[in-house]
């Protein structure tokens, strides 16, 4: 199975994506000032190709290429038809945008384009130099989208704090990578894996360990896990709307990817007794248990003191990240993947109604600022309630569905006091959110505050969204189907 040779078919979303940005560059270059719509055409049509070229590697038997470094397989298809999701979505909610901010789209949207590229490598990564590659090409473009509004100092600052903090745990993540291929003399997952299947002397062990502990560091920044959360509710807050919902969808869906396939693939593994697997598999899986409390917990409890929406759903995304980590502890990949489909689709409606109602430089991003939308504006308090009802867990939401998955999976596997600490944490989290509804419902505005109009574009992306939420909960079993076919990278 193991491919030495190119083959350009099984990278090419990634090539598709990479020529988008290339096109919108150079449009940007020899045609300026050629308007959002040529450019946000241009983006969706490289995504559409991407997700064809995708479809087609479907069926296909798991195979590596370029000497081992990238895989196909059902893991890498699905994450990756999550990724062009999720970025087709942040193409949509970036429309008004940049009428409100003044903004030149084509380089916008290149840097959205370069970024879907590193996402789809993250996917598709077998290699630990690879992923740090895939992570790299999605923080640096990131970096640049953060502080995007030049103007804000907000967005400046949020763009300084995530740049510092990234380049810190990509430092960790390339001296775990350094400190594993000390021990293993290999990069390859694969090769790792069968490492591990042996015996290993002290020193080996002991350099083992600490690359592991260095990469969970630098996985742990990448998807939100506490304690290397810190950036996160400034760069949210500070970032453009848009960028904000972006950044929790995409990136975090393809870090959890990452995340899944190196912890649970070559970690995970079930490796016989005696071998310096089954010693290391111990402390991974008490560290990421231990994560995964601390993760749920604490984005919850200081969710509940927000005031600001933004910084509201940013301690929720760190909530969240805490939940899809027991999947991973649980080994359940399709239970993670469900739950980062569910998880996109629903945040990124919801922070699209969070957009429009920002408006221009963020001016109503409080949440005082809905009091009275309910009835006032129905066409954004419908969605944004089923999307926070969504996010709580209810029963006929993509959300419940998504969470029971988890949580059946966490219970199976025997961690069951991760699952009742999830379920203790569901509750809390639900304060908050029905928080937002009953401002929207049952409390006046003390100022007046013209409507908001809502542009065809956000109408699509909110009827998308909507239907895919309530899709996902209601008729679920077509997705699982879906599911159970992909699964060939981590159940064979």
């Amino acid at each position: 199975m193991e491919g030495l040779g190119i083959n350009y078919s099984a990278i090419m979303p990634e090539i598709v994506l990479g020529l988008a940005g290339i096109v919108l560059m150079l449009m940007e270059a020899f045609a300026p000032g050629r308007g959002k719509v040529r450019a946000g055409i241009i983006s969706l049509v490289g995504l559409a190709v991407a997700l064809v070229a995708t479809l087609r590697l479907w069926g296909m038997p798991p195979q590596t290429a370029f000497a081992g470094m990238i895989i196909i397989d059902g893991f890498r298809l699905l994450f990756t038809l999550i990724v062009i999701v999720a970025t087709a979505l942040s193409v949509l909610l970036s429309w008004n945008f940049l009428d409100e901010e003044r903004i030149e789209p084509t380089e916008y949207f290149a840097l959205i384009m370069f970024c879907a590229v590193g996402m789809t490598l993250l996917t598709t990564s077998h290699d630990l130099i690879m992923v740090f590659l895939g992570i790299e090409t999605v923080t640096i473009s990131t970096y640049v989208l953060a502080g995007y509004r030049r103007d804000d100092v907000r967005s400046t600052e949020a763009a300084l704090k995530y740049f510092i903090l990234g380049s810190f745990s990509s430092a960790f993540l390339l001296y775990g990578i350094a400190l594993v291929y000390g021990a293993c003399r290999t990069t390859n997952l694969a090769g790792i894996q069968a490492v591990l299947s042996q015996p290993m002397n002290d020193p080996e062990r002991a350099l083992m360990l600490a690359g592991a502990a260095m990469l969970l560091i630098g996985f742990g920044f990448k998807v939100t896990a506490v304690p290397f959360h810190f950036w996160t509710p400034d760069v949210y807050e500070g970032a453009p709307t848009p960028v904000t919902a972006f950044l929790s969808a995409g990136p975090k869906a393809a870090g959890f990817a990452a995340f899944l396939r190196v912890f649970s693939l070559v970690f995970g593994m079930p490796f016989s007794a005696g071998s310096a697997g089954s010693g290391l598999q111990a402390h991974w899986v008490a560290a990421l248990a231990a994560m995964a409390i601390l993760t749920m917990t604490m984005g919850n409890l200081i969710a509940i003191s927000q005031t600001n929406i933004k910084r509201m759903l940013a301690y929720s995304s760190i909530a969240h990240a805490g939940y899809v980590l027991l999947g991973i502890v649980a080994r359940d990949w399709r239970a993670v993947a469900f739950y980062m489909l569910a998880y996109t689709v629903m945040n990124l409606g919801a922070f699209a109604v969070v957009a429009l109602i920002a408006r221009r430089q963020d001016e109503r991003v409080l949440i005082e600022d809905y009091n009275g939308l309910g009835f006032r504006q129905p066409g954004l308090s419908f969605p944004l309630t089923v999307f926070l009802i969504s996010l709580t867990g209810m029963p006929g939401t993509a959300g419940f569905v998504g969470k029971f998955w988890l949580f059946k999976s966490a219970w199976e596997a025997g961690f069951k006091v991760l699952v009742i600490a999830a379920v203790i944490n569901t509750v809390v989290a639900a304060y908050y959110y029905l928080y937002v509804v009953i401002v929207m419902f049952f409390r006046e505005s003390k100022k007046e505050i013209e409507p908001v109009p809502l542009p065809r574009v956000f109408a699509l992306t909110l009827a998308v969204t909507v239907f895919g939420t309530f899709y996902l909960g209601l008729l679920p079993t077509r997705v699982f189907q879906f599911l159970s076919d992909a699964q060939t990278a981590l159940a064979r």
